[in-house]
């Protein structure tokens, strides 16, 4: 399904990574979440997290996984956002979501995530889709609300001592599931 992006003219194609892709998707996601160049969009962690959001083990493991695809978003051909989806039983996961920090508020990620909602359904015919987000991120969560998500209230604690995740700046953090019914 393309669309064209709410403030832009390029045509938004989505594909299923390949591992070929990892050595480009690696810093898209960087960006989005930790340093400097996260601070350019909403979505940034730069200042409960320092370190590194994923690696390219991380990420060719989501391409490489049973039951898991890491959703590619291009406009004219230039990568500028990706998605892992998972299926997970009845329902499914949706993670590893950036957006290239200068393209975020203008409407791009709701679209991926009407897609990716859109595809879990087809694909795997699950009824929920569900995400974990760092309870400290309220206005994220609030985004996510606003799509219809819905908190559960249901923590998991952060991998605190594990630098895969990034080094936490503080100590109370934790993920929330967030779940929504699909169609």
């Amino acid at each position: 399904m393309d669309t064209a992006a709410s403030q832009h003219t390029g045509r938004i194609t989505y594909r299923d990574a390949e591992t070929g892709d990892v050595p480009a998707l690696v810093p898209l996601v960087e960006s989005a979440y930790r340093g400097d160049s996260s601070r350019t969009g909403w979505t940034t962690e730069a200042d409960i997290l320092q370190g590194q959001r994923t690696d390219a083990e991380g990420v060719a493991a989501v391409i490489t996984a049973p039951g898991s695809r890491l959703m590619v978003v291009e406009r004219d051909g230039e990568l500028v956002a990706c998605c892992q989806l998972e299926h997970r039983g009845d329902a499914a996961y949706f993670g590893m979501f950036a957006v290239r920090p200068e393209l975020q508020g203008a409407g791009l990620g709701r679209q991926i995530i009407a897609e990716a909602e859109r595809r879990v359904r087809e694909l795997w015919d699950v009824a929920e889709m569900h995400m974990t987000v760092i309870s400290v991120r309220e206005e994220l969560i609030a985004w996510y609300e606003r799509r219809g998500y819905r908190r559960t209230g249901r923590m998991t604690p952060f991998p605190y001592g594990d630098e895969r995740f990034g080094l936490p700046q503080r100590d109370d953090l934790q993920f929330e599931l967030l779940v929504k019914q699909l169609g």
